[in-house]
């Protein structure tokens, strides 16, 4: 039997949200012009964001390597972001699944999956048209993920969701209005982030509303299963196999990039915007500090 939905500010909410897609969406098979060539000489990822900026290996490299593992950098993020994306759409269909399919909320639900899904075809032509391999999560963590739907409900299911969508954000966005990035991932980033704008505030609210009706067990366990979730979301960003497009063994590009300050200062300041956010609603707790640390997304003195 379905449940049927009677919180009429959630429902206010997707219907809104519902308008604004029908007002506004891209299908990049259409506004990506995947034809048009590459700039010669331009990045595909500020330098300063390479998780190899600042460290001796990055000194090392000559010009053309350090934008070809930009290339390899930002194929990574795409197809990992690819990867979360297909999970967060089981997420989402779990969700509907229990729900009145003539609510707003259910129908939003369907329509942000129908977005994911153009989202991960854009991600997928991108990486192709770039000329890098699908990178996405290492092996052993994309076989784990496939639990992630079963174990994570609720806030800390809503709350994964942004941090995979709110850092990524912030590092499109800059990437978007630099006129040193190709053409091509600016485009792609432009719709990502537009649409994305839609997906962060139905997650927010709903995040919100779920932490309200926990009990003291229920608020434990989110908040470790969140701050675990979020941990390989950052992880998962570089796969270890881009480094051998500039001759770098790929464990120790890991171990540079895992001990980079600049690294690690960028996913702290991508995700600056959510982590206030998760902490105010109660979703950053002690059951999960350590991973909460281990992701750079929170200070190790915190």
């Amino acid at each position: 039997m379905t449940r049927t939905l009677k919180d009429s500010g959630r429902e206010k909410t997707a219907d809104r949200l519902l308008k604004s897609s029908a007002n506004k969406f891209y299908d990049p098979d259409v506004d990506i012009d995947w034809d048009a060539p590459l700039v010669e000489g331009k990045r595909f990822i500020p330098e300063e964001r390479s998780s190899l900026y600042g460290t001796e290996i990055w000194d090392r490299l000559t010009p053309e390597q350090r934008i070809e593992l930009g290339r390899h950098e930002v194929a990574s993020v795409a197809t990992t972001g690819l990867w979360f994306e297909i999970l967060l759409m089981q997420m989402l269909l779990k969700e509907v699944y229990e729900q009145d399919p003539t609510t707003s909320h259910a129908q939003f639900a369907l329509t942000e999956i129908a977005d994911e899904c153009r989202h991960s075809t854009m991600f997928a032509r991108m990486s192709a048209r770039i000329g890098c391999p699908t990178y996405g999560p290492v092996p052993w963590l994309r076989r784990l993920a496939k639990l992630m739907p079963t174990i994570s409900y609720g806030p800390a299911r809503y709350g994964a969701i942004l941090v995979a969508e709110e850092v990524l954000d912030r590092l499109q966005r800059e990437q978007m209005n630099d006129e040193g990035i190709q053409p091509l991932v600016r485009m792609v980033n432009r719709i990502h982030v537009l649409e994305e704008a839609r997906h962060v505030t139905f997650a927010r609210e709903e995040v919100t509303r779920g932490m309200a009706k926990l009990s003291r067990g229920e608020r434990v366990y989110q908040q470790f299963i969140i701050a675990l979730i979020s941990y390989f979301v950052t992880r998962a960003f570089i796969n270890p196999h881009v480094y051998k497009a500039v001759g770098i063994r790929p464990r120790d590009g890991v171990e540079a990039a895992l001990n980079n300050p600049n690294w690690r200062g960028t996913i702290a300041w991508a995700g600056e915007k959510i982590m206030p956010f998760l902490d105010e609603s109660g979703l950053v707790g002690a059951p999960g500090m350590y991973f909460w640390r281990k992701s750079f997304l929170l200070p190790a003195a915190r």
